[in-house]
């Protein structure tokens, strides 16, 4: 394990360089959100009303979190390094390293998503109450265990965008696998809770990784229910496990292709 935190910690400190292209990143953030603000003025034309569960206030919130945590997420970054290591065939130097190549690309990437987040998310916060207001149904543990949880589903997604990024392996190009990934989380969990998507889905969502990533983080941000976050921590162990021995299957199965054809 300790191998793994110099890995994060040195990731971390690196980032420290990247200061000026994070905050422009935030900026950029920032307008998505009040892109989004004004969707969602049109949508609630009365302030007042409730749509799916949801007031105008909590609906804005809710974006505004799912977002933050999106883009501090390195899924396409994991993938395109992933894909370039697979077929330059640097990942054959990897092999002889002393760690495991997929917890060092879990290592790094989750220690620059956190060194993001400390800029990214108080922006978040602050865009938020100009726009909206206070957190609606504001409680200190809801918040803290949202974000918890949240941090949890940007490691579950990137476990997924490796074992995306694995899957060059044994095609040509992995890239577009993440973006019929990335298209499917942003609509779905992201801009638009499940109880926005139809009815004859929302059962299959509520136990789909969406569910795990970004929905029940999210959820929790804007109405705490202790037991509905027993449900998301449970959801969460469950697809990190099996994620991340999927993960570690491929990898395997590519480094035995890799041995088998002396590459």
């Amino acid at each position: 394990m300790k191998k793994y935190f110099n890995v994060f910690k040195t990731e971390f400190i690196n980032n420290l360089q990247y200061i000026p292209d994070i905050l422009i990143g935030a900026i950029s953030y920032i307008l998505i959100i009040y892109i989004y603000f004004n969707l969602y003025s049109f949508i609630y034309s009365d302030s007042t009303s409730l749509i799916n569960g949801y007031t105008y206030s909590q609906m804005v919130w809710y974006v505004v979190f799912t977002e933050c945590f999106w883009s501090i997420t390195k899924g396409r970054a994991i993938v395109r390094d992933i894909s370039v290591d697979v077929k330059s065939g640097n990942i054959a130097y990897q092999l002889n390293k002393p760690y495991n190549y997929i917890n060092y690309v879990i290592s790094k990437y989750l220690s620059s998503s956190l060194f993001k987040l400390n800029i990214v998310f108080p922006a978040a916060l602050v865009i938020g109450s100009i726009l909206i207001g206070f957190i609606p149904n504001f409680n200190i543990i809801g918040i803290i265990t949202a974000i918890i949880t949240a941090i949890m589903g940007v490691l579950i997604s990137m476990i997924i965008c490796i074992t995306l990024g694995l899957c060059a392996f044994f095609m040509e190009d992995s890239n577009p696998l993440y973006w019929v990934y990335s298209k499917v989380i942003l609509i779905v969990g992201t801009l638009f809770p499940i109880e926005f998507m139809p009815k004859f889905l929302q059962p299959i969502l509520n136990y789909s990784p969406i569910f795990a990533i970004n929905y029940g983080p999210a959820k929790l941000f804007v109405e705490y229910d202790p037991m509905f976050l027993l449900r998301v921590v449970i959801t969460q162990i469950i697809y990190f496990i099996i994620f991340y021995i999927i993960a570690q299957l491929v990898y395997k199965k590519g480094v035995k292709n890799i041995n088998v054809n002396g590459g």
